[in-house]
């Protein structure tokens, strides 16, 4: 990565945007902005699971803003993630589709696991590299996420359905504060923490730590008041709690150093605290400036810098299930070499699109592990429902669809996929079986010299007439993938070649 080379990272909260614009100089990051915008995209999620037109028309103005200040980065150079809301809003693609036009670079929907782990990322690199265990809580907009870690490292990692904003619509719909409400608030949160409660307490840690907006602001208010001056303490959150009650209404809620958009969930966001100070058993509670768009921005770090935690996450996985790696080796071989013939026509010659097809060449053996027999859809299952880090849900869920497709039946699994994604997903997916046939002997002989050609709907595979001879099984196998194609509306010609050389071009 190229000294003082301007990155940004962007995070699509369910309370409020926020944009991180820096430069890397020297390996050390410096911060030149940030942005920030509250959108209460929670607040907008209806009982039938859609946002509603105001608050996308709220978000996607937002997004256009951050857009004119990233329009100068080229791709690549930003890393734009969506969280709880767009993870369970039913319109969530349209609005994604939008948000993509409005901010001018890829956005990305993480796993709540994954939110977590950024969020961890982004906090420990504002704590001292010292030994001990780290508690780390987040309470977003939509959601709570708790990750236990090691210095670098994340242990556990577990993202809870309570968040601020939704809380607020919740138990705080018409404004006012009352016991029952909070009582009612605190409950809902221990109920939804009591399965990890107990994992959490037995590994134990030695420092805790919040981020985000909640615990920042119940930090400085909790500070400003003199109610505790090592952090938030139990002692001060009753305090604080006590002070809620008796002011009764949110609209009422006025304190040194809270804005006032951060007072309209400060009720509910004190009552999750409350029930993690209690569930946890947490006696204090430190304040991080780091949160998850630090995260996001140090991941993206790595990434340019071929430190791609994705890459370990395959070969972790591949390594777990006995996947016969000189095998993999020579599907990815093969199916990166035709890939390189095609991708300028298909329009794929982006990291993504080759990213994706070395990481399905690499796994797509995977369910062997389970039986042979179906192998590509035990396969599909074990990535789509793995933990992988660093892998955003759209693109997990594409490497499953790969996996699953590598070979037998190949047109009912596209026709439910948005159209952008069922012409990318179809077109690796083309690249990756032709690889796994021709592979099919397994044998360690490099193959002969392929050739790829695209002509409008039609594939023209060019391979040695000899080869084909000697490999009477491979060539059933092309006849099958013909007929296969050919039900998809392509056409898949073999062209048998006098040419003897060796290797793929």
């Amino acid at each position: 990565m190229a000294d003082a080379a301007m990155l940004a990272s962007v995070d699509l909260g369910s309370n409020s945007f926020h944009l991180l614009l820096a430069r890397v100089v020297r390996g050390e990051v410096r911060v030149v902005d940030r942005l920030r915008d509250t959108t209460r995209l929670a607040g907008g999620l209806g009982e039938d699971g859609r946002l509603d037109d105001a608050t996308q028309a709220r978000a996607l103005a937002t997004l256009s803003v951050f857009g004119q200040r990233l329009r100068e980065l080229p791709q690549g150079s930003v890393r734009a993630v969506g969280t709880s809301t767009l993870r369970k809003a039913v319109n969530a693609a349209e609005f994604l589709d939008a948000a993509r036009q409005a901010l001018g670079h890829p956005i990305e929907v993480v796993s709540g696991r994954e939110e977590a782990r950024l969020i961890y990322v982004g906090v420990a690199q504002t704590l001292p590299d010292g030994p001990g265990r780290r508690l780390v809580v987040d309470i977003g907009g939509g959601s709570t996420e708790c990750i236990l870690g090691e210095r670098h490292e994340p242990l556990l990692m577990d993202s809870l359905d309570m968040g601020c904003v939704a809380y607020t619509a919740r138990f705080f719909a018409d404004g006012v504060i009352s016991k029952d409400a909070m009582r009612w608030a605190e409950t809902a949160a221990r109920l939804e923490m009591q399965p990890i409660e107990r994992r959490y307490r037995s590994m134990g840690w030695e420092l805790a730590v919040g981020a985000s907006g909640t615990v920042g602001a119940v930090h400085e208010v909790i500070k400003a008041q003199g109610w505790s001056r090592q952090g938030i303490t139990r002692a001060g959150l009753d305090k604080l709690s006590k002070y809620l009650l008796q002011a009764g209404k949110i609209s009422k809620v006025e304190l040194p150093g809270l804005r006032a958009d951060r007072a309209q969930v400060l009720p509910a966001g004190v009552a999750i605290l409350r029930a993690l100070f209690e569930g946890f058993e947490i006696r204090k509670l430190g304040h991080s400036s780091g949160a998850l768009r630090e995260g996001v921005l140090h991941d993206l770090i790595g990434r340019i810098r071929h430190d791609d935690l994705r890459d370990r996450a395959i070969a972790q996985m591949a390594e777990r299930w006995h996947v016969d790696l000189e095998q993999a080796g020579r599907v990815e071989k093969t199916a990166l070499g035709l890939f390189k013939q095609v991708a300028k026509v298909w329009k794929l010659d982006d990291e993504r699109s080759r990213q994706l097809l070395t990481w399905a060449s690499r796994l797509h053996e995977v369910g062997l592990a389970v039986s042979y027999s179906g192998y590509h859809k035990h396969g599909a299952y074990l990535v789509a429902n793995s933990d992988l880090p660093g892998f955003s849900r759209d693109d997990q869920q594409l490497l499953a669809e790969l996996i699953r497709t590598h070979r037998r039946k190949l047109a009912s699994l596209f026709r439910e996929l948005p159209p952008l994604r069922s012409e990318l997903a179809l077109r690796l997916a083309m690249v990756l079986r032709l690889a796994v046939l021709l592979n099919r002997s397994r044998s360690s002989r490099p193959l002969p010299q392929l050739g790829l050609q695209v002509e409008r709907d039609a594939l023209l595979l060019t391979v040695s007439a000899r080869w084909l001879e000697e490999h009477p099984l491979v060539a059933a196998d092309l006849e099958g993938e013909r007929q296969e194609l050919a039900d998809l509306g392509t056409t898949l010609q073999i062209r048998a070649s006098s040419r003897q050389e060796r290797g793929e071009s």
